[in-house]
């Protein structure tokens, strides 16, 4: 592949880990953080995964992340089935693992379990945190809030966040069902990765600062994001807004802060963990048989082509972790080059 190299899975973690444990983060944390972001890129989420080490790092060693943050209750707490929790500025991959365990642990306790976080950082893909429930039996959501980067034509100036939603159910098969959208027509990573590798953009993508049409990743980085669907993702961001930042008590639209416009201000974002045990509906292996049987409902749908088969959300995903684990997956030199410098800055040993 031109301009790129394919790594290793187990090389890069071991060495994320190095670079975020010397960065000032816990050796457990730091473990945890690098095994997230190769996750992703092993799904084939390359938007959202070790593209975002370098600006990680760099926030952590200017203060803006805490590398060791004390989790508060603001309102409810263990014996709630609604919970408000103040992230303390933590690595947002540690904040979203501790809101969604005490999600998962209400909606055990209660049938349904919501904590709403306030003043945390950017999570990373928020499927890591939804599929925290189906591995467990459960129904996960998670969403998060983030800077005002997408409006609709005629918007001079973007008018709400891309705020993505993750929803994971079990299948009792080889993955879950696991959606993970935002409200962009594409997330903002896409952008950012079209850059790194010299590419164009689709000129539904995004627009100028000016709000005119164009396919330079860069240009419509500073400018904003389209919505998908339009009306209909727009919406949908609105309300994921309402419910991660305004009912959390955090800050929400303009008050957010992007890690990229603004890398030496705490990002204050916030996200939502709702999680409900389909065991307090039904007996669970009831619930495992109808998953089943609608899982094959749906992959037996007619296709035109009798060679395919219908896909559901999590399986693409399944499908390029089986492979990417094999064969490695790509880096774009520009990225590379990237983190051996922060390597040579901290003092870590880059090996690929």
């Amino acid at each position: 592949m031109e301009n790129k190299k394919v790594v290793r899975s187990d090389s890069v973690t071991e060495f994320l880990t190095r670079l975020f444990s010397t960065s000032g983060l816990s050796n457990a944390d730091a473990a945890y953080t690098a095994q997230c972001m190769v996750q992703t890129n092993l799904w084939g989420v390359d938007s959202h995964g070790v593209l975002r080490a370098p600006i990680y790092a760099s926030r952590i060693k200017k203060g803006v992340i805490n590398p060791a943050p004390q989790f508060t209750t603001v309102s409810g707490g263990p014996s709630k089935a609604l919970e408000v929790m103040d992230g303390d500025a933590g690595m947002g991959y540690i904040v979203a693992r501790e809101g969604m365990s005490r999600a998962i642990n209400k909606a055990k306790q209660f049938g349904t379990g919501t904590v709403l976080v306030k003043n945390s950082n950017h999570l990373g893909a928020a499927a890591l945190f939804a599929r925290m429930a189906s591995e467990q039996g459960l129904i996960g959501i998670a969403a998060t809030s983030v800077i005002p980067n997408i409006g609709m034509k005629g918007n001079k100036e973007p008018s709400t966040g891309n705020n993505p939603i993750a929803m994971a159910a079990p299948l009792y098969n080889e993955f879950p069902f696991c959606l993970d959208i935002s409200m962009s027509n594409v997330a903002g990573g896409k952008l950012l990765l079209a850059a790194k590798n010299n590419e164009k953009i689709p000129t539904d993508w995004a627009v100028t600062q000016e709000g005119l049409e164009t396919d330079d990743p860069v240009e419509g980085f500073k400018g904003f994001l389209l919505p998908v669907g339009m009306h209909k993702g727009f919406g949908m961001s609105l309300f994921i807004d309402i419910l991660a930042g305004v009912a959390s008590g955090g800050a929400f639209s303009h008050q957010l802060r992007s890690m990229y416009k603004h890398p030496d201000d705490p990002s204050l974002t916030c996200h939502l963990f709702y999680v409900i045990d389909p065991g307090c509906i039904m007996p669970q292996a009831e619930f495992e048989a109808r998953m089943r049987e609608w899982a094959g409902m749906i992959q037996s749908t007619p296709m035109v082509n009798p060679g395919q088969k219908q896909i559901i959300p999590g399986e693409l995903e399944f499908l390029s972790e089986k492979r990417r684990l094999q064969e490695g997956f790509p880096l774009s030199l520009d990225l590379l080059d990237e983190l051996q410098q922060l390597a040579d800055d901290i003092g870590v040993d880059f090996t690929l």
